[in-house]
């Protein structure tokens, strides 16, 4: 999809981070945008941002939802339908952490996790996609999957399981785009270390999945803390995302040193080996 122009993006959790960039972006483009996140005062700081930096006439629709409710998807998509008549980007890109070892960690922080990570991608898709293939016209569905969902890395069981299953719903989406004859492409966004407020994701966390912290919980949060504060920009993520959807690219990298890190992560699985990890600290 190279024109943007005119067309309608959908970006979630586009309160801040990776998403407000993503949103500003789109909107510089030419594009109406529909901001979504969990967080009213968030979601509102992008709406006046946008207002402040966008072209005039640029339309923006912006409503709180929660993307692991699937009904408040719906209500998302609903609106969004009924302001702008259709949608040509959606960016599922609202997202937590939580880490810790995979044996210390309480089901909750799992169950949280999933439900934001995973869920939130499979609701937007089930809401939006098939509106997206009536419209019959070309569209892209860009789904944030992190570094962490193409390489396991330890004390982050929660986010990484996650983030592996985000992934493998985006290409499985990606494949069945193709398969059908869709005009619909897919992206899996696989973002490293980036300048984002991740770290402190707990701040939305219903108290219902509450959990007490735990020594392994510290450690990495502190390691999380430490790598976004070193991270490249969030406008960076926006502009790979942006060449992404125009060149079709499935997978969006934005740090060059993770390609050779698949490389080798492919062969030490071709020879039955544990792969290695890559530099997640790398700025490039």
């Amino acid at each position: 999809m190279r024109e943007l122009t005119g067309r309608v993006a959908v970006v979630t959790g586009a309160g801040s981070g990776i998403g407000r960039a993503l949103a500003l972006r789109f909107a510089a483009e030419g594009m109406r945008v529909a901001l979504a996140d969990v967080q009213p005062d968030a979601l509102e700081e992008t709406r006046r941002a946008l207002a402040g930096a966008v072209p005039a006439g640029t339309g923006t629709i912006a409503q709180v939802t929660d993307v692991g409710d699937e009904a408040s998807v719906q209500a998302l998509a609903d609106r969004v339908y009924d302001g702008f008549g259709a949608v040509h980007l959606l960016c599922n890109n609202a997202g937590v952490f939580a880490g810790g070892q995979m044996w210390s960690r309480p089901a909750a922080d799992f169950e949280w996790v999933l439900r934001v990570n995973l869920w939130g991608i499979l609701h937007g898709v089930r809401a939006f996609v098939p509106r997206m293939l009536d419209q019959d016209s070309e569209g892209h569905v860009v789904n944030t999957c992190s570094v962490a969902g193409l390489f396991a890395a330890p004390f982050t069981g929660p986010y990484t399981v996650s983030k592996f299953a985000a992934y493998a719903a985006t290409e499985t989406l990606a494949h069945e785009f193709a398969m059908t004859g869709a005009k619909l492409r897919a992206s899996a966004l696989c973002p490293g270390g980036v300048a984002t407020g991740i770290h402190r994701s707990g701040r939305n966390r219903p108290d219902a999945l509450a959990a007490d912290p735990t020594d392994d919980q510290r450690f990495i949060d502190t390691v999380i803390a430490d790598t976004v504060a070193d991270g490249i920009e969030p406008a960076a993520v926006a502009d790979a995302v942006v060449d992404a959807v125009r060149a079709e690219r499935f997978l969006v990298l934005t740090h060059p040193s993770y390609a050779a890190g698949l490389s080798g992560r492919a062969a030490a699985l071709a020879e039955g080996a544990l792969p290695g990890l890559p530099d997640f600290e790398s700025r490039g």
